[in-house]
């Protein structure tokens, strides 16, 4: 009982230590009013609230996302078809990166991913 109440106390104590150590380390001594505002999107906190927003910036995050999802998704049809039939995989695949190139080609005829004009 007495290893297990020295074993309880010292994994209690040690962490206890770091934090307040790491506590300690790590206080500023210069509060910055710049560096402890809260910093949103690139997008200056001190100004007005209704700053018109740019369409490009969602347009490009909004391709990120579409694409991001589209690894999530094709990831697993990798592993999938060692066990299924391969040719209807192989064609909903392909049907699905088709559908994506068009609307990339798409975005592109339309100038969405230009930056400078």
């Amino acid at each position: 009982m007495l290893i297990l109440s020295t074993m309880f106390l010292i994994s209690f104590a040690i962490p206890m230590l770091v934090m307040m150590i790491a506590t300690t380390l790590s206080k500023k001594s210069i509060n910055d009013r710049e560096k402890s505002s809260p910093f949103e999107c690139g997008f200056d906190p001190k100004s007005s609230a209704r700053m018109p927003f740019s369409p490009r910036f969602f347009l490009i995050a909004v391709i990120f996302l579409i694409f991001d999802v589209e690894i999530a998704l094709i990831l697993p049809i990798v592993i999938i078809m060692k066990t299924s039939n391969i040719m209807i995989w192989t064609t909903s695949t392909m049907f699905f990166i088709t559908i994506l190139l068009l609307g990339l080609y798409y975005e592109w005829k339309q100038g969405a991913l230009q930056w400078a004009e």
